[in-house]
């Protein structure tokens, strides 16, 4: 396997109808896998990509070049992994940025890709956008906050019991922060 190659995406007009397919079939696959955190309008798992397509249209429409910006791991040409990384837009937080729907494709996981990711975004977060510091939370209980850790982040707190993830799982939602 070659090295994951990352690109990004920061206008609505260049997420294709072939590329909105190429990325709800991956957040579709993360989710029914038990890694993805499902979008308020969309039943619990299992999902469909379809089901996932409003999610994704309301995506596209927001992305800019200073407020969200949609970053693309590719294999061999096949997408491995996306995430979304966001300007906040409060002018008391507008220094932080965060970090959404990190995501690598089941069948590409331990090969790299979320750490190619997560690199690409703090390198885009200061050096592009200007941000000063990156946050994101995590699900308990899936070994995230290891894999995060490992990349440089500090967990800062813990909300527990915050997810339901099934009637009897409730999991603690992790508050994570990179000093950029």
């Amino acid at each position: 396997m070659h090295a994951p190659v990352i690109t990004q995406i920061s206008r609505p007009e260049d997420v294709t109808a072939a590329l909105g397919r190429e990325l709800t079939d991956c957040w579709a696959g993360v989710i029914n896998a038990g890694g993805a955190v499902v979008p308020m309008d969309c039943p619990l798992p299992p999902v469909s990509p379809s089901t996932l397509g409003p999610a994704m249209d309301r995506i596209a429409g927001q992305l800019s070049p200073q407020r969200l910006r949609l970053l693309m791991a590719t294999v061999d040409g096949t997408l491995a992994g996306w995430m979304l990384l966001r300007r906040e837009q409060h002018p008391l937080v507008a220094h932080c940025g965060v970090v959404n729907h990190v995501q690598t494709r089941v069948g590409f996981r331990g090969r790299g890709v979320g750490v190619a990711l997560m690199r690409h975004a703090a390198r885009i977060a200061r050096e592009e956008m200007g941000l000063e510091r990156l946050q994101l939370t995590a699900r308990d209980g899936l070994g995230l906050d290891a894999f995060y850790r490992k990349a440089g982040w500090t967990e800062v707190g813990r909300w527990p019991g915050a997810l339901r993830v099934a009637p009897g799982d409730d999991r603690d939602e992790i508050l994570m922060s990179l000093e950029l």
